[in-house]
C-alpha cells in the first residue's frame, strides 16, 4: 500500500477543506457539494480507508469493475455512482449496481435503462451528460440536441432525471476550464425554464480544477487521484 491511513484520511480532509473554501466563495454552503471518489483501479484497501475516514459516495467508470468492487465493499452506507459511458449490453447490470448513473448520451440508452429499472421495481436518479467541449472523442449530448434528450428522459417511469454532467477538456488549467463549467450551468438553467422542471445537480469538476467547478455551480466533483493517490495499473 502506498500511503498509511492517516495520509488518506488527510488528504479526504484537505480535499473537504478546499470544496468548502470554493463553496464559500460563491456564496453557497459546502454541504451543497458531493465528494466523489473516483475508484477507478483503486485497490479495494484504499477505497475502505477512505470510506472508513467518512468517504460516503465511490465513483467508477466500468460496469464489470463495479461489480467487483461491490462484492468486496458492499452497499452499506456507500453511494455508488457510474461515472463512464454505459455500454448497451451492461444495462441490466448497471441498473443492479448503481445508485446513480451520470452519463446518460441518448434517449435509447435511458429507455434502456427505465425498463430494467420499472421490472426491477426502482426509479434510479441519472443525469444527461453534455460534450460541452464539442470533442468527437467524447461522449455525451451535442447542446443543440439537449432540450429533445431531456425533454424524452423525463417522460419516462424508471429513471428521476435531476441534472446535468460534463466533461472538460483535458490538459486545460483549471482557470481555462471555467468557461465549460459556466457554458453547463447555463445550459441547466435554460433547460429548467424551458421545460418546466428542476435540475439541481451539476455534476463536474475532477481532481485537477474541482474548485472553479464548485465555484461555477457544480453540486457533485469527481476527485480520483488527488484523494487516492497516482491510478494502479
Amino acid at each position: 500500500m502506498k500511503d498509511p491511513p492517516s495520509d488518506l484520511a488527510g488528504r479526504l480532509g484537505s480535499i473537504r477543506g478546499r470544496i468548502a473554501d470554493a463553496a464559500a466563495r460563491s456564496g453557497r454552503s459546502p454541504d451543497a457539494v458531493t465528494l466523489i471518489g473516483v475508484v477507478k483501479t483503486v485497490a479495494p484497501e484504499r477505497m475502505r480507508l477512505e470510506l472508513e475516514a467518512g468517504l460516503t459516495d465511490l465513483g467508477e467508470n466500468r460496469v464489470q469493475e463495479a461489480g467487483d468492487a461491490v462484492a468486496s465493499l458492499g452497499r452499506s452506507g456507500i453511494r455508488w455512482h457510474l461515472i463512464g459511458h454505459l455500454q448497451r449490453n451492461k444495462v441490466a447490470r448497471a441498473v443492479g449496481l448503481f445508485d446513480r448513473i451520470h452519463t446518460i448520451d441518448s434517449i435509447e440508452r435511458a429507455q434502456a435503462i427505465s425498463k430494467y429499472a420499472v421490472a426491477a421495481g426502482l426509479r434510479i436518479p441519472v443525469l444527461v451528460q453534455v460534450n460541452i467541449s464539442g470533442e468527437a472523442s467524447k461522449h455525451g449530448v451535442d447542446p443543440t440536441g439537449l432540450h429533445a434528450v431531456l425533454s424524452g428522459v423525463a417522460s419516462l417511469e424508471g429513471v428521476a432525471l435531476d441534472g446535468l454532467m460534463s466533461i472538460g477538456r483535458p490538459g486545460l488549467r483549471p482557470e481555462d476550464a471555467r468557461a465549460e463549467f459556466a457554458r453547463t450551468r447555463e445550459l441547466r438553467d435554460r433547460a429548467e425554464a424551458a421545460l418546466g422542471i428542476a435540475l439541481p445537480h451539476l455534476s463536474m469538476g475532477m481532481s485537477d480544477d474541482f474548485e472553479v467547478a464548485v465555484e461555477e455551480g457544480s453540486t457533485m466533483v469527481r476527485v480520483g487521484s488527488a484523494l487516492f493517490g497516482p491510478r494502479e495499473t
